[in-house]
């Protein structure tokens, strides 16, 4: 369950109409926290930033599944019944206890460095090179226009 804060935030992003990617930031957010503080740990960075993504849809952030090809199946499909429990779909039945300690128990023996600076820049310097210099260029435009607009209002 996102802490009370982390909903707030996301809520106050999507006020602000800002993308459902950095409303769903704030959610990894508190995943990449709950890593350092030592509550459970991840086996990568990418890992992390899944369950922080699937605790986003089923808050109900208008984040859409990720596209065929891009991720596994299964993992298609977990994010699809997220997503449309966060669009008033029937409730799902909540996992038993048993499975709830289960993997929140595996999550425990990872190791807590996937939530690490080093890991992080890495993945994302992964993730980039995945994209084309056309993506990656309009990418750096918009954080540089976002960033121009927002020292304005300083």
């Amino acid at each position: 369950m996102p802490e009370k804060q982390t909903i707030e935030r996301a809520r106050r992003d999507k006020r602000a109409g800002k993308a459902a990617s950095t409303q769903a930031g704030e959610f990894i957010r508190e995943e990449m926290h709950h890593i350092r503080e030592g509550k459970h740990g991840a086996r990568s960075a990418r890992q992390a930033i899944a369950i922080g993504l699937s605790k986003a849809r089923r808050a109900g952030v208008d984040l859409a599944p990720p596209r065929e090809g891009k991720a596994s199946t299964k993992t298609r499909k977990s994010a699809q019944r997220a997503y449309a429990l966060g669009h008033g779909a029937a409730p799902r039945r909540k996992p038993t206890a048993k499975r709830a300690q289960a993997s929140e128990k595996a999550l425990r023996r990872e190791g807590r460095s996937a939530a690490g600076h080093a890991a992080l820049a890495r993945h994302s310097r992964t993730s980039a090179r995945m994209r084309s210099p056309a993506a990656r260029s309009a990418a750096a435009r918009k954080a540089a226009h976002t960033r121009a607009s927002r020292h304005d209002h300083a």
